[in-house]
């Protein structure tokens, strides 16, 4: 038997598993070195302070009676408190458009969980790809994508909204055919499809760095072992990879969810998302903006959740970037 043979794929994943995993700790304990500063640390807590009054102020006025709010500015709750839940319980069953908050919190579910799921299924394909795959052309192609980041979104929504209506012909050759989902209800395939189309260049590019820098000792054994991309890919670079993913993918979940733009040109009535629907909530004459402070924090709760779950992976997927070399 030899030396090949004797090495089963369970104690390669763990032994580079386990090389990769002191790397990371000695790379993060020199970066916090670097970034830790009694001065910083100062500055830090006073942005943060001053970040955190106006919200204060807005989480204090959902919970304030209408009238009050109307008459009174939101710091006097400390002399005169009196508190209610009914912005909230108003504000999810209003809504200025065809769908109501609770209504559209589910439309935001149903089309920032794709997005986020398939934008990182398709960048950390084509980052493994332009990482470790040799082919012709590479270079120029991850420059093209490169430079795709510097596209302004606005200039792209006209085009591509001709392109899901009027699909793309070149001569008497359909190249693209048309996709007629704004008149159908409950579609979310338009924004998914433009939402993606905008994250991948900047995904494509932060997943790059993070897997181009996995120790080539690591890909090359794997090879010897007989492993091929496919199994390289599952079974090495995405358990590696966790933390780059999870930046990412917060950054995209907070991105999508927080979106407005592309939601009102490509979404139907029925898919309207909750920044939609919140946008309407403060009425005709503008007069309910309690009920807006209140569905701005209905809107906060699931982007906060999902910060504060991969919070460890973020800080160790920007560290990790910032160690390179």
């Amino acid at each position: 038997m030899t030396a090949v043979d004797e090495k089963t794929s369970p104690q390669f994943d763990k032994s580079a598993a386990r090389k990769v995993a002191r790397e990371t700790r000695r790379n993060e304990a020199q970066a916090q070195k670097r970034m830790t500063s009694p001065v910083a640390t100062v500055i830090a807590i006073a942005i943060a302070f001053l970040w955190t009054i106006p919200t204060l102020g807005l989480l204090i006025t959902s919970f304030r009676p209408g009238a009050d709010s109307a008459s009174t500015g939101w710091w006097t709750v400390f002399t005169n408190p009196d508190f209610t839940t009914g912005n909230y319980q108003d504000a999810l069953t209003s809504g200025g458009t065809a769908l109501t908050l609770g209504q559209s919190f589910l439309n935001s579910l149903a089309i920032t969980i794709p997005v986020t799921i398939f934008a990182l299924a398709i960048a950390s394909l084509a980052a493994y790809a332009f990482a470790w795959m040799d082919f012709k052309g590479r270079g120029m192609l991850f420059v093209a994508v490169f430079a795709l980041q510097i596209v302004p979104i606005q200039m792209a929504l006209v085009p591509l909204l001709s392109l899901f209506s009027r699909g793309l012909e070149i001569g008497d050759v359909a190249v693209f055919p048309g996709l007629e989902m704004r008149d159908v209800d409950h579609s979310f395939a338009t924004m998914w499809i433009a939402h993606v189309i905008f994250a991948l260049p900047l995904a494509i590019f932060l997943l790059y760095n993070f897997i181009a820098e996995i120790p080539s000792d690591v890909i090359e054994a794997a090879r010897v072992d007989g492993a091929g991309h496919g199994q390289i890919f599952f079974r090495i670079i995405l358990p590696l990879a966790t933390p780059a993913l999870a930046s990412f993918a917060i950054l995209e979940f907070v991105w999508v969810w927080n979106d407005l733009l592309v939601a009102t040109i490509f979404a139907p009535t029925s898919s309207l998302p909750m920044t939609q629907t919140l946008n309407s909530l403060s009425g005709s004459w503008g007069d309910r903006w309690y009920l807006v402070s209140a569905g701005a924090f209905l809107v906060l709760i699931v982007p906060m959740i999902v910060f504060l779950a991969l919070q460890r992976f973020f800080v160790r997927g920007l560290m990790a970037g910032a160690t390179k070399g």
